[in-house]
């Protein structure tokens, strides 16, 4: 089961009583203001908010909503996700961490089988023992309070309208039904199976519970989705699951807070580039596999040489390597950030990378402030989604949102998905007698590879966001679209279409169907060993140019990109 998850690729008032997911722009004309989401009905709403003179935050959260309604396979108000905003006035950037949080009474032990061994991926995400404290509704408020300017309520009209009236269902969900009928196949998942389990492509789908809980949230305010009826269900849903029941409690779900953190920020050749710092890794992984890549003259090699691919490759996988080693909740773990991408360490790693042959181990640095840690992967799933918004003033809002694999923990509670982002904890706590960084624990928040992130030039002036979902793959994603962007000058939407490299246990992974996949040969005379593969990809991006601000989405999904 677990191969098969990790192998998919999930990849204004509406007139009609069912809302068509029809063919929209992936890429649209430069104007002041932009919104771009997975999925054809969230970009709607959040340019309707925009129109009705509302900041990207509201646009995104209104976005963030809908897709809780329309992607409850990849997103939702019950999963978390991480914001960063940028200030159009000022250039300010700052980050919001909605990330799911491990009740306070799992153990390091929360994955090990009665042997002391970790459980398999597929006997572990199922049911309650998976789902964190959901993030989302927290994050929501607080980016409203910080940069929101319409009402709250305003925000979750599409929602609501889209969960009465009815939506039309897209191939992502119906393959994300696919991949998980056979779970829903038993009596322990009857919920999703009654609102989800005979779901065809453009058949609708109504969720009454789910409309009437937004109204609620809307009227009420965040405090109703922690306490109150609606927390009394959650956690009636997730500690009296038929599997796996959770040990979460009232106080978990009462004390939950969205923190707002200080963005992990480097530059890469003349630009500046921020991203989400820990509890997500993608942010310091991303800065240094570019910091890496620096001393190459990858525009010069273009984006034909399997050389430059291989510098890529081989960044790539060093960077995952101290990834893997170092990186964890920082109120757990003492991540030596500063050590990971002082310039001093970026220059020792890559001078490790050879032009002409692959290094073939790659093993963790030494980065100054480094704990005694050890390396061990964790279990992400491709799915998640990512979302951006623009205003007139130039505010950015650029969030990822997820609930982790297709349809969670595939339990419902009041209509939505509830998460199993606890898997993203790295399920054995020791390795070799040393500590793994993102051991469970109570309190915890597991670590991440979302990477919402924004491009500054030299001015200060924010001129391109990307982010995307996928899983361990959103890093590469992430890194890739920007180097195509700032190196290869290819504008937002072919900069999302460059084919993907990754890299799993038997080497290099091509993305299948793609010119890349071409240089397998090249590849392999450079040492490496490489095979094709499918990879579950879905990212969206904005571009500032002297016309205005475009928006994309990634060629590969249903996602669209609209003006103000």
């Amino acid at each position: 089961m677990k191969t098969l998850l990790l192998a998919a690729a999930l990849t204004a008032p509406l007139a009609t009583p069912a809302v068509q997911a029809a063919p929209a722009a992936q890429s649209v004309a430069p104007a002041r203001g932009v919104v771009t989401s997975a999925d054809p009905r969230a970009t709607e709403a959040g340019q309707a908010i925009l129109r009705q003179g509302g900041t990207a935050t509201d646009a995104a959260m209104a976005m963030m909503l809908a897709l809780t309604v329309v992607e409850p396979q990849s997103s939702g108000i019950g999963g978390g996700g991480f914001l960063v905003h940028n200030d159009g006035r000022t250039g300010k950037v700052e980050t919001i961490d909605g990330r799911e949080t491990a009740p306070a009474a799992d153990t390091a032990r929360l994955f090990l089988g009665p042997d002391g061994q970790p459980l398999p991926f597929a006997q572990a995400f199922p049911g309650g023992r998976s789902v964190g404290v959901p993030g989302n509704v927290r994050l929501l408020a607080q980016a409203h309070k910080r940069w929101g300017k319409l009402p709250w309520k305003a925000l979750f009209q599409p929602a609501i309208r889209l969960a009465e009236q009815g939506y039309a269902a897209t191939p992502p969900l119906v393959n994300g039904v696919r991949i998980v009928s056979p779970i829903w196949a038993n009596t322990n998942f009857d919920d999703a199976r009654a609102l989800y389990g005979d779901a065809k492509v453009g058949e609708t789908i109504k969720n009454p519970r789910l409309a009437a809980l937004l109204r609620t949230l809307s009227e009420q305010g965040p405090d109703a989705f922690y306490t109150g009826d609606n927390a009394t269900e959650l956690l009636r849903v997730a500690t009296q699951s038929r599997v796996a029941p959770s040990s979460m409690t009232a106080a978990d779900l009462a004390g939950y807070r969205a923190i707002e953190r200080a963005p992990v920020c480097g530059t890469y050749r003349r630009y500046r580039i921020c991203s989400m710092a820990p509890p997500s890794s993608g942010g310091v992984t991303v800065l240094e596999i570019l910091g890496m890549l620096e001393r190459f003259d990858l525009r010069k090699l273009g984006k034909d040489s399997p050389v430059a691919w291989h510098l890529i490759a081989e960044a790539m996988q060093l960077a995952y390597a101290d990834r893997d080693t170092y990186l964890g909740d920082p109120a757990f773990v003492n991540n030596p950030i500063a050590g990971m991408l002082a310039p001093a360490y970026l220059r020792q790693r890559s001078a490790l990378i050879a032009p002409d042959h692959a290094l073939g181990t790659y093993a963790p640095g030494h980065p100054a402030g480094a704990g005694r840690m050890t390396a061990a992967l964790s279990s992400e799933v491709p799915a998640t989604t990512h979302f951006i918004a623009v205003d007139k003033r130039g505010d950015i809002a650029t969030m990822t949102s997820t609930v982790e694999g297709p349809f969670g923990s595939q339990l419902i509670a009041n209509g939505y998905v509830l998460n199993n982002e606890l898997t993203d904890f790295t399920f054995a706590p020791e390795k070799d007698g040393a500590p793994v960084a993102n051991r469970p624990e109570g309190g915890k928040r597991p670590l991440s590879s979302m990477a919402p992130t924004i491009v500054y030039d030299r001015s200060g002036k924010a001129i391109f966001s990307v982010g995307a979902a996928g899983g361990r793959t959103i890093i590469m994603q992430v890194a890739k679209a920007l180097i195509a962007h700032l190196d290869w000058g290819m504008p937002a939407r072919e900069a999302l279409g460059t084919p993907l490299i990754f890299f799993n246990a038997d080497g290099l992974v091509l993305e299948q169907g793609t010119w890349l996949a071409a240089m397998k040969p090249a590849l392999e005379k450079l040492g490496h060993r490489v095979t094709i593969g499918k990879l579950g990809l879905k990212a969206n991006a904005v571009e500032w140019t002297p016309r205005g601000w475009v928006g994309a989405a990634d060629p590969r999904s249903v996602g669209t990109a609209l003006p103000e």
